[in-house]
């Protein structure tokens, strides 16, 4: 069984660099997205039980300055194959800056139609820790017509031309089983991504990783949805202290602050 699993380079959202109320994502690091750790995990479980197949891991890199981001992209490619991935394909390209969710999924695509070819599963986080869209993989299987399930929590089988699921959804857990090849997105709770060992961190670094264009793979990207500019949230502390009063009179003043600010409504 081959898998396919996608894995963004994303903005490390714990080490945002702001400036003038902007974010200056030229200066913030990025990390692989905490979600399609679990994705990556999934996958490597997948391959040691049914002990066939290989792990494929597809990256595509969407921040500036493109130059710099290659060999950054690059190290994270090496830090999923540390994990158990057996090879890692990423596409770092001017054109993919700044481009909405359709062009990541037809970028995608593509990668797996010119450069892996055959695939059982592909594997993806329920959502990023940047963008969280949580459109790419459904929009990858909108672009392969094969079928998606999402939020899943659960494999709970898997054959060689079928796979049943648990779905996890706000009010309820459904149970899926839908034909091969799939995709599917994963949820935190599917599993808890491994640590790998300093030696595989060193065998990582003998592990085929294929860096493509848009160019190789013939594609010109263009993108409905252009990001010209991404704010932080500022928040600030109102700074009020309650020092008079007994304790009864303490909250009860509490609460008009409160409700002054619309977070309470009063009886």
């Amino acid at each position: 069984m081959n898998i396919v699993v996608l894995v963004k380079p994303a903005l490390d959202t714990s080490n945002l660099r702001t400036a003038a109320n902007k974010i200056m994502i030229e200066d913030t690091p990025l990390k692989i997205s905490d979600i399609d750790r679990n994705a990556a995990e999934e996958a490597i479980r997948i391959k040691e039980k049914t002990k066939s197949g290989k792990t494929i891991a597809v990256m595509i890199s969407k921040y500036p300055p493109t130059a710099k981001r290659a060999g950054e992209v690059e190290n994270l490619g090496r830090e999923v194959l540390a994990m158990g991935i057996d090879e890692a394909i990423v596409v770092v390209d001017d054109g993919l800056v700044g481009t909405d969710q359709t062009a990541t999924a037809k970028t995608i695509s593509e990668v797996l139609k010119r450069k892996i070819g055959q695939f059982d599963l592909i594997i993806g986080g329920e959502a990023t820790i940047d963008g969280y869209s949580s459109q790419v993989p459904a929009r990858v299987a909108a672009e392969l017509g094969i079928p998606v399930v999402t939020y899943v929590r659960e494999i709970t089988q898997l054959g060689n031309d079928n796979i049943t699921v648990k779905r996890d959804l706000e009010d309820e857990v459904q149970v899926i089983n839908t034909k091969l090849p799939a995709v599917i997105t994963v949820t935190r709770e599917i599993n808890t991504p491994r640590i790998p060992p300093l030696l595989q961190i060193r065998m990582a670094m003998k592990k085929p990783l294929t860096k493509l264009s848009l160019t190789d793979l013939g594609l010109s990207i263009q993108s409905k949805i252009k990001t010209t500019s991404l704010k932080p949230l500022q928040i600030q502390r109102k700074k009020i202290i309650i020092e008079s009063g007994t304790v009864e009179e303490k909250a009860d003043k509490l609460i008009q602050y409160l409700a002054q600010e619309g977070i309470l409504t009063p009886r």
